[in-house]
């Protein structure tokens, strides 16, 4: 079994690097409304064809040393790093859906949502947006995600899922509308439905310890940024990353933590 487990978790890791290296090319083309599908991959710099083989996600910039094989201009750090952080997520997704009864058929939406979480918060870091191109797909694969679950896992918990997407909403929406769309950007408020659902239907707890983390890292870092003068007071600070990984947070250990602070209150 534990070399089942550790080549599950080394095809999914693969599988997760390829799909970074697809992500690397949303987050440069989407806010560009640019096709994804063609013309395929280029350097930036001479526009020349990227080759197969210098296209293998993250050995190919090592071996090229970060610069184009063409004209020699460097190739941001970024692409390896988009790659290697959907190579990890895709990992650790996997170890939380294996269990002793199988895995989990909540995997591919949380997958697909992982994946598309990275393009969203590397397009909301540089351009301060979520694009709806991305938003609002997640919709219709969210339902589809959350029904092919059901289906297999017989379990539907739509009250724990309505309450999840509700207090997303309520609260990311609240907060835009009342400070007229200066505290949280509309994309924010598009998103949250779907990360509080998916959240709502692993339970309560994944759901507010989730949305709680989200704040409290946005909080966190809002502070660092203004310590270190890399933000001032009026500075707009994208909170679409926030919310995501604050929805990791959530899946991961929302149920545990949740668990622990209302057994702390004895309830």
């Amino acid at each position: 079994m534990d070399g089942v487990y550790v080549a599950w978790l080394v095809i999914l890791g693969g599988a997760g690097l390829i799909v970074g290296s697809f992500l690397n090319v949303v987050i440069y083309r989407v806010p560009a409304d640019l096709s994804i599908v063609r013309p395929g991959s280029a350097c930036p710099t001479c526009h020349t064809p990227i080759a197969p083989r210098d296209n293998i996600p993250i050995l190919s910039w090592l071996l090229l040393r970060g610069r184009c094989r063409s004209c020699g201009m460097r190739i941001s750090v970024r692409y390896p790093l988009v790659e290697g952080l959907t190579g990890v997520l895709w990992v650790a997704l996997g170890w939380w859906a294996w269990g002793t009864d199988g895995i989990d058929p909540l995997l591919p939406l949380v997958l697909v949502l992982g994946s598309a979480g990275i393009a969203l918060a590397f397009i909301d870091v540089d351009h301060h947006r979520l694009p709806d191109s991305i938003v609002l797909p997640l919709y219709p694969v969210t339902v589809v995600g959350l029904v092919l679950d059901g289906l297999l896992s017989d379990h539907w918990p739509w009250q724990s899922m309505l309450i999840g997407a509700g207090a997303w909403l309520v609260l990311i929406g609240g907060l835009w509308f009342f400070s007229g769309g200066r505290g949280m950007g509309f994309g924010d408020v598009k998103l949250a439905p779907v990360l509080g659902a998916t959240l709502g239907w692993v339970g309560v707890g994944s759901a507010l310890v989730g949305l709680m983390a989200a704040f409290v890292l946005g909080g966190v870092a809002g502070v660092l940024l203004l310590i270190l003068r890399r933000a001032g007071r009026r500075s707009q600070i994208p909170f679409g990353p926030y919310l995501l990984v604050g929805a990791l947070v959530g899946l991961f250990w929302g149920g545990a933590l949740w668990d622990a602070y209302v057994g702390s209150l004895g309830l």
